[in-house]
C-alpha cells in the first residue's frame, strides 16, 4: 500500500537562467511541503533523465544538489512513461518496507538551455540506429505514421485529430502555470504549419521547461488521502518498424492487468489524467484504454464528454498539448493536477467528483505504457 502524500509543479514554458536541477529543485521543494514533511524525512528519490543534462548518475546528482542523503536512489528512463513509471516503482518500494518517504521528481530546461537542432537531434535518437535514424525522422515523424495508419483503419480525419487540441487548449486557458492561455479553435489548428502529415504543428506538444514532483508514503500524512489502488506496466517494442498491430499495443495490455491488480473497472473512474504528446495520441490512448470506442474518441470531446464539467473529466490542467512538456516533468504534471482534483484543490478548475482516478503514460513510439488507478480514501 502506498499514498500519494505530496505533490509539486512549476509554471510551464520560459524559465531564463534556471538549470534542470533548478527546476527539479523547485518542484521537489514544493512536494515536501505539499506533504507536511522536511527534506530529512525522504529516505528514498527517483529521478528521470535529462536531454540537456545526460548525466550519468542524475539520481545522486540531484540529491547532492538537493541536500538530502537519501537510502535509496535510482534513475528510470523509458520515455514519456518515466513520470508514472517511477510513481509505480515507489508504490513497490515504499509497500516492500524499503524506505517510507519516496520522491519522485523530474524536470528540464529544454526550451531555454537547448538548441533547437539539439533537441531534435537527441530526441530522434529513439528510432533505430539502423533502419531508422539514418532515414532522417524525428518523433514527430514516427506518430505522424502512426496516425496515418489509424486514421486509415477507423476513419478519423485530420479535423477529428484537432478536436483533442482544442479541448487542451481550453482547459490550459484557466491554470495560471500552463505555457499557452490563447484560445484556439478546429480551423486553427488546420491552418497551422505541417511538421509531419497529418500532424501540423498544434497537433504537437510544445518544448517547455518545468518540473514537477510528488512524495509517496508508506502512511498518509495529512487529512486528505489519496491511495495508489494498482498498477501495471507493458513493453511491446522500441522501435515502430518492430510495433504490432494497433489493435496489439501496450496500453490495451497494461490497463487489462491494471484492472486486474486494483479490483477497478473503467465505469468506476472519475477523473482521466492521459498522455498527450500528439493530438493521435490522446485519441488513440482513450479508445485502448477503453474511455472511447475505436474511432469514437473525437465524437466524445465534440460532445463535451472530456470536458470539465463533463462525464470524464480529463486532464484538465491542459495536458503535454498546452500546459507543456519538459521531459519526464511533462507527464508528471498529469499526476499533479490528478492529486489536486482528488483532495479539492484544483480552485476554479475543480470537477464534480475525482474519487477515483485513472492515469496513462506512454514512453517512446506507443513503446512503453504504464497505467494507474489512484482513489481517494477521504
Amino acid at each position: 500500500m502506498s499514498f500519494v502524500t505530496g505533490v509539486g509543479l512549476t509554471s510551464y514554458g520560459k524559465h531564463e537562467g534556471l538549470s534542470s536541477l533548478d527546476l527539479m529543485s523547485k518542484a521537489a521543494e514544493l512536494a515536501i511541503a505539499d506533504a507536511g514533511l522536511k527534506r530529512a524525512d525522504i529516505d528514498g528519490i527517483l529521478c528521470g533523465y535529462s536531454t540537456v543534462s545526460p548525466h550519468i548518475m542524475l539520481a545522486t546528482v540531484f540529491a547532492e544538489h538537493f541536500g538530502i542523503r537519501p537510502a535509496y536512489a535510482h534513475a528510470v528512463q523509458v520515455g514519456g512513461a518515466t513520470g508514472l513509471a517511477m510513481t509505480m516503482l515507489a508504490h513497490h518500494l515504499v509497500d516492500a518496507g524499503v524506505a517510507k518517504h519516496v520522491l519522485v521528481v523530474g524536470g528540464e530546461n529544454r526550451l531555454t538551455g537547448q538548441s533547437r537542432d539539439a533537441s531534435i537531434q537527441a530526441l530522434a535518437q529513439v528510432g533505430h540506429p539502423d533502419y531508422e535514424v539514418t532515414l532522417g525522422p524525428t518523433i514527430p515523424a514516427y506518430y505522424g505514421l502512426v496516425a496515418t495508419r489509424y486514421m486509415h483503419e477507423y476513419g478519423l480525419t485530420q479535423e477529428d485529430l484537432a478536436e483533442f487540441a482544442v479541448l487542451m487548449r481550453k482547459h490550459s486557458l484557466t491554470h495560471p502555470g500552463a505555457q499557452f492561455h490563447d484560445p484556439i479553435t478546429v480551423a486553427d489548428v488546420m491552418a497551422s504549419k505541417p511538421v509531419a502529415m497529418p500532424l501540423k504543428l498544434l497537433d504537437c506538444c510544445p518544448v517547455s521547461d518545468g518540473g514537477a514532483a510528488c512524495v509517496i508514503s508508506r502512511e498518509p500524512t495529512g487529512e486528505k488521502q489519496v491511495r495508489v489502488r494498482g498498477c501495471a506496466q507493458a513493453h511491446t517494442h522500441q522501435h515502430i518498424t518492430a510495433a504490432p498491430a494497433l489493435s496489439e499495443l501496450g496500453a490495451e495490455i497494461s490497463i487489462a492487468k491494471a484492472k486486474q491488480a486494483s479490483g477497478i473497472a473503467i465505469p468506476d473512474v472519475r477523473y482521466a489524467a492521459v498522455y498527450d504528446s500528439f493530438t493521435i495520441t490522446l485519441a488513440m490512448l482513450l479508445e485502448d484504454l477503453g474511455l472511447a470506442e475505436r474511432g469514437e474518441a473525437a465524437a466524445r470531446v465534440r460532445a463535451g464528454y472530456f470536458n470539465g464539467d463533463g462525464e470524464m473529466p480529463l486532464n484538465t490542467h491542459g495536458g503535454l498539448l498546452s500546459y507543456g512538456h519538459c521531459g519526464v516533468g511533462g507527464a508528471m504534471a498529469h499526476l499533479v493536477e490528478t492529486h489536486l482534483q482528488m483532495t479539492g484543490r484544483a480552485e476554479n478548475r475543480q470537477v464534480r467528483d475525482a474519487s477515483v482516478a485513472l492515469l496513462h503514460g506512454d514512453g517512446g513510439v506507443l513503446s512503453s505504457h504504464v497505467s494507474m488507478f489512484l482513489e481517494r480514501v477521504r
